[in-house]
């Protein structure tokens, strides 16, 4: 969520840096400076009713002494009884007032939210405009695999090894799904170990979340309200509220901190999420992309820190850092390269793509995605730390990135790595968890 202050001061700013993301948002942020004047004069409004009805309360109560007063004595009391019938009077048309103006302070203050979490983040001033034809790579790592042989596609290599069993994972779940089997789940395994392990001597606190969240953990992260329609939603008969499959473990690691305020002492928060991750929405699948580059369901290891504001670009930093290493640890060949402001997703501010090579599609594929949201998660979940300077709190910054997903970084694994008989070289960091295996080979 934006700061509405930053609205309320730039308001053609904030429309510049939506239209750099190639989002039309001006009437939006037009009708949420009209609420905010709208609801700023209600308030003033209803303050005053009220004030106005406590005074004549203490009126009342004044008048009702006097009374007393008068009784006592035997006077005539039908002037001090006009008057307080009067002030009752006005106090009854005042509580209706207050209670209409309350009623719609309500419907404006919904329509408000609604359209402050409708805004993307704004991107960082030093990305390009527009889509992703204006992505910038800023390096290349490791040299491209050439063959002496006409490679095979990972699919081929995989059935031939006994690796993945395609039909039968369609045959469970539908298309867009797959089975790992022996010693293909054995080297996914491997992958994720691997990933958990060099998290973990970083300095990363390990998490296992649930993988069945509530909505508010899809609202906090940016995912909903835009999204809500690619995501596995669990209906529950036994109450109302919505459920859905995690497309991502960054949507429940961005709600451990909800509503809570943390000491300045205890940041960074660094944590990484093992979890599979479903999707709705898989993606068009093209000729070149048979296989497992795009499913309904893959498994990803999640980077995620939350830190102070001065600490977020170091912070983000070090998560490409880390990302980089784990496909370099692989002896991939791979790419990274900074999105365009229309490329990066709606919550973020900046993201950098690890891109891997697959030499059966000739191009490069998005293995790990690493973002800064800056305060926009933060301020959507009410995420807050107090600076010990101040001791007032603020809004901390999120960031996430892949370490790693598995779904891309398995088939080049297999066409990368690849010898003429078929069989694959495992990677020389994975053998530790197959028993020392270096060499898959058909049974």
């Amino acid at each position: 969520m934006l700061d509405i202050k930053k609205i309320k001061e730039a308001p053609d700013a904030v429309k510049a840096g939506l239209k750099a993301k190639e989002v039309d948002c001006d009437a939006v942020v037009d009708r949420i400076l009209e609420l905010d004047v709208q609801i700023r004069g209600l308030k003033t409004s209803t303050e005053g009713k009220t004030a106005e009805k406590n005074k004549l309360a203490k009126e009342n109560g004044k008048l009702f002494g006097q009374k007393k007063g008068a009784e006592k004595q035997g006077q005539d009391t039908s002037a001090l009884d006009a008057q307080i019938e009067s002030n009752k009077q006005k106090s009854i048309a005042l509580d209706a007032d207050i209670a209409d103006e309350a009623a719609k302070l309500k419907e404006l203050n919904v329509e408000f939210r609604t359209a402050m979490l409708s805004l993307p983040n704004l991107p960082d001033e030093d990305l390009k405009p527009g889509g992703k034809e204006n992505n910038e790579p800023l390096r290349y790592v490791g040299n491209k695999p050439c063959f002496d042989f006409e490679p095979k596609h990972h699919v081929d290599l995989c059935q031939d090894l006994g690796l993945i069993d395609y039909e039968r994972g369609v045959k469970l779940a539908g298309a867009g799904n797959w089975m790992y089997t022996g010693m293909g789940a054995r080297l996914e395994w491997a992958l994720l170990n691997y990933f958990i392990d060099t998290h973990t001597a970083d300095g990363y606190d390990f998490i296992l979340p649930p993988h069945m969240l509530e909505y508010q953990c899809g609202e906090t992260a940016g995912q909903f309200p835009k999204f809500a329609d690619e995501v596995y939603k669990i209906a529950n008969p036994t109450d109302d509220r919505t459920h859905y499959m995690l497309p991502t473990a960054e949507a429940a690691l961005c709600s451990i901190y909800r509503d809570e305020i943390l000491s300045e002492a205890d940041l960074p928060k660094k944590l990484f999420a093992y979890t599979p991750c479903f999707r709705r929405e898989a993606g068009s699948h093209r000729a070149d992309e048979r296989g497992m580059v795009r499913g309904h369901q893959f498994n990803k290891v999640e980077m995620f820190q939350f830190c102070k504001p001065e600490d977020s670009d170091a912070a983000f930093e070090e998560l490409v850092t880390k990302a980089e290493k784990l496909v370099e640890g692989l002896g991939f060949h791979f790419r990274t390269v900074k999105l365009a402001a229309g490329d990066c997703s709606a919550s973020m501010a900046r993201t950098y793509d690890i891109e891997i090579l697959i030499p059966s599609m000739d191009g490069y594929k998005e293995v790990s995605s690493v973002s800064n949201a800056r305060d926009y998660q933060a301020r959507r979940g009410n995420i807050r730390f107090r600076r010990e300077a101040t001791g007032k709190p603020e809004f901390l910054h999120t960031l996430n990135g892949s370490g790693l997903a598995t779904s891309r970084i398995f088939p080049a694994l297999v066409e990368q790595n690849q010898r003429a008989d078929g069989s694959i070289v495992i990677p020389e960091c994975l053998r530790k968890y197959l028993g020392g295996l270096e060499i898959l080979e058909k049974k």
